[in-house]
């Protein structure tokens, strides 16, 4: 944060809209909630990623020992329990390989196993699988692998604007913090000068009333003033109090310290029109790629449910083994290993069980084209609203002009009305329009920097610079 002025015995900082909203990007709990969410997506992605990659596996055991009886079939079909005593090792190395054009998963296998024999004549026997290719291929199945290759990408750029939102939503909220403290700040003010204004206006009354000059209600409205400006004040200061704690806490500050808000100043002249905002949203905002990834996910789902009404699935291995005494021969007397199957599981009778889940999952993709296209009417409606907020820039002048009369008048009639040429209730009137057009005017100035980033947060454009807003996403995954 970069602090205008501090002063350290009191621990004041003097903080202005820009810098409130860098802290906010960095200290805030919900800046690291969204990098979390962004961190989260980020591993599920990679996860992805990952699966479309060689897989290289070993599997051993090291060792396994039985001495234990085991049933024994004789040739004249009697069963016999004989018993066995050895000691059993072995290993493979496996290297698969997903194949998302068909679904299949492929891999290349090696593996050595050894047997002892501990009781009688101990020996040694060796069996090895030099190399062994492995096909398993679902024919009618869902492909998993592929229907991934599509929704996964768009899930990971979702999220990634779902980030560059979220950072914008956060300035969102500092902004609202911090001009409810400068309201309250500025209540306050108000409410001290109009305290100090009651407090010396009932000493002129009092006086004017002991000349005979002003009748004994004007002198009892001059003390009740006095009496509501002093409870006013007590108010703003306790809403004071309040307010910077939300602020401070949001920032992530000291407890002790003291905030002191200033009036945004340089107001940026933007101009924005619908169509060119709602081009920006269409291309760089998270709603587009949610629509597209939940639209993918419900034809996956009708694909999944047709996948299931019927399976077969194909199992081939070829390859060559040798067993002998030896390890070394154990390579050297090869014969082919080789493995075929084909299964599959057809319901004949289930009742319609699995058509009506195929005809669940296509009603519930009409549901959600349906949601879609509703959701996409109120998003572009939503902004078009934004953007007509956001384009009646007019009122923040007229605003800062009432204000600047309003101010003008009520010292006018301050002065006037010390001279006795106004009652006490043109004074009031005066006061209260001096307020309440102060206050449209901090608000006016809330509004336009809160539809600004709003608009910013749904167009993901920066619109002082003329470019998208963007963020170094590894080196924020690193940290």
């Amino acid at each position: 944060m970069t602090v205008a002025a501090q002063s350290a015995a009191t621990d004041t900082v003097r903080l202005t809209l820009d810098d409130a909203i860098a802290r906010a990007r960095t200290h805030s709990v919900n800046a690291a909630v969204a990098l979390d969410e962004l961190r989260s997506a980020y591993w599920q992605y990679r996860t992805y990623r990952a699966e479309l990659l060689p897989e290289v596996n070993l599997t051993a055991t090291v060792p396994s020992y039985h001495k234990q009886y085991s049933s024994y079939m004789n040739a004249d079909g009697t069963y016999s329990f004989v018993r066995n005593n050895f000691l059993q090792m072995n290993g493979g190395l496996s290297i698969t390989q997903n194949v998302w054009l068909t679904g299949a998963q492929l891999s290349v296998n090696t593996s050595l196993d050894w047997l002892r024999e501990l009781e009688g004549d101990p020996y040694n026997r060796f069996m090895t699988i030099p190399v062994a290719l492995t096909l398993s291929q679902p024919i009618f199945g869902v492909n998993t692998v592929k229907w991934d290759r599509r929704i996964e990408p768009v899930r990971y750029a979702e999220a990634k604007a779902a980030f560059l939102t979220a950072t914008e939503t956060v300035a969102m909220s500092a902004i609202n913090y911090y001009f409810n403290l400068l309201m309250a700040k500025e209540n306050l003010e108000i409410a001290r000068q109009n305290h100090a204004n009651a407090a010396k206006l009932y000493e002129v009354a009092r006086e004017k009333r002991q000349m005979g000059q002003i009748s004994e209600n004007d002198l009892l409205q001059m003390e009740l003033n006095l009496l509501n400006a002093r409870s006013d004040m007590t108010d703003c200061e306790s809403e004071l109090k309040s307010n910077m704690f939300t602020l401070r806490s949001f920032l992530d500050l000291e407890p002790t310290v003291e905030i002191e808000p200033e009036i945004p100043t340089g107001i940026p002249v933007v101009e924005v029109t619908y169509a060119d905002a709602l081009e920006k949203a269409l291309a760089n905002n998270k709603f587009v790629r949610n629509l597209r990834r939940r639209q993918l996910e419900a034809d996956y789902e009708v694909a999944k449910a047709k996948g299931n009404l019927r399976q077969i699935s194909l199992f081939a291995q070829i390859g060559y083994t040798g067993t002998d005494h030896r390890v070394s021969d154990a390579y050297r007397r090869l014969k082919d290993n080789q493995v075929v199957e084909i299964g599959l599981s057809i319901p004949l009778i289930d009742w319609g069980k699995r058509r009506g889940q195929v005809k669940v999952a296509e009603s519930n993709r009409q549901v959600t084209e349906s949601r879609l296209r509703q959701e996409t009417m109120n998003f572009n409606q939503d902004l078009f609203i934004l953007v007509e907020r956001f384009c009646n820039q007019q009122q923040l002048a007229i605003a800062d002009k009432a204000s600047e009369i309003a101010q003008r008048r009520y010292d006018t009639n301050v002065a006037t009305f010390m001279i006795g040429r106004i009652s006490t209730l043109d004074l009031n009137d005066s006061q209260v329009k001096k307020d309440q057009e102060r206050q449209a005017y901090v608000n006016e100035l809330y509004r336009y920097w809160y539809y600004y980033y709003q608009l910013r947060s749904i167009t993901l454009w920066d619109y002082t610079r003329s470019t998208g807003i963007d963020a170094d996403i590894d080196r924020l995954l690193k940290n």
